[in-house]
């Protein structure tokens, strides 16, 4: 990812100071003219504005400290865009340490892989000061089409990894239906096309349902019963209990069902079950103008 968004800001005529711990991997960007730098100080000391895109906070705590570190070479005036995908506690640390030095950061995590990555087709989710997104700005569009400043630091980085972990929740829910579906002798090609065309694969909930109804906090009428919700969760876990599929995250969300129902809630939207989880959080998840997915 660091190479080829490299690749985009040589392409929009930056003059570029590399370095990695794998020194053939600058070996292209040398070729084309680029500064070798033997340390992350020597990078920071070199550069106005320092990238680092590393695996995780692990290898970015380990390349911005110690006498080599990318904070050894900062000054004032120096600014880090961090395009790892990384803790949002690490980047706010890193943002304390280097206010004193008159530095500052942008935590910037990148969606779109690869590819995007390639082709310019990132979204970057950049969290911090708007002076400092201000300064960036040549810098976040020459390796991304959608920039999006979304608070103030360490929320970059809250945003991806949020967003992921409910990709990946939602993933392991969905493939405990197919699993049990296709055990009980549909075809998987038939399955997952139901499941593409229906309010699944067009994200209904994301775009249409939440929008109108749980960010509004409005509840009734309904537009799904929670009891008819209940009843068809109840109906699924059943079918895959006779299969022999467990379906661990369809039964903890039947169990929260089951709870909002026995608060009275079972003719109001089925969405209301999730407000148990908002109670726990001690927050409400509300829009204070209808979503454009509402309509």
């Amino acid at each position: 990812m660091g190479s080829l968004m490299a690749a985009n800001l040589a392409a929009a005529g930056f003059r570029l100071a590399v370095h990695d711990v794998r020194a053939v991997a600058a070996d292209e960007w040398i070729r084309q003219g680029a500064a070798w730098a033997d340390t992350p100080a020597a990078v920071a000391r070199a550069a106005d504005i320092v990238c680092t895109s590393l695996p995780g906070p692990i290898e970015a705590r380990a390349v911005w400290e110690g006498d080599h570190g990318v904070l050894a070479g900062v000054r004032s005036g120096s600014l880090l865009v961090d395009f790892t995908t990384n803790s949002p506690l690490l980047v706010r640390e890193i943002h304390a340490r280097l206010q004193p030095l008159g530095a500052g950061i942008l935590d910037a995590p990148v969606s779109g892989g690869v590819t995007g990555a390639r082709q310019r087709r990132l979204t970057v989710q950049v969290g911090g000061e708007t002076s400092d997104l201000a300064r960036a700005k040549r810098v976040l569009e020459a390796v991304a089409d959608t920039v999006l400043h979304v608070g103030g630091i360490g929320a970059g980085n809250t945003c991806k990894v949020l967003h992921n972990c409910a990709v990946f929740c939602t993933n392991l829910a969905m493939v405990e239906c197919l699993t049990a579906g296709i055990k009980a002798g549909v075809d998987a090609a038939t399955l997952i096309d139901v499941f593409q065309k229906s309010g699944l694969g067009r994200n209904h909930d994301l775009h249409v349902a939440f929008p109108a109804r749980l960010f509004q906090g409005n509840f009734n009428p309904p537009h799904f019963a929670l009891a008819t919700a209940a009843k068809d969760i109840g109906l699924a876990l059943e079918l895959a209990q006779t299969q022999g599929v467990p379906m661990e995250m369809a039964a903890r969300c039947e169990q929260e069902m089951r709870a909002a129902v026995a608060r009275g809630w079972g003719g109001c939207d089925e969405t209301i079950f999730l407000t148990l989880q908002e109670e726990r959080a001690g927050v409400q998840v509300r829009l204070k103008t209808p979503a454009t997915g509402a309509s």
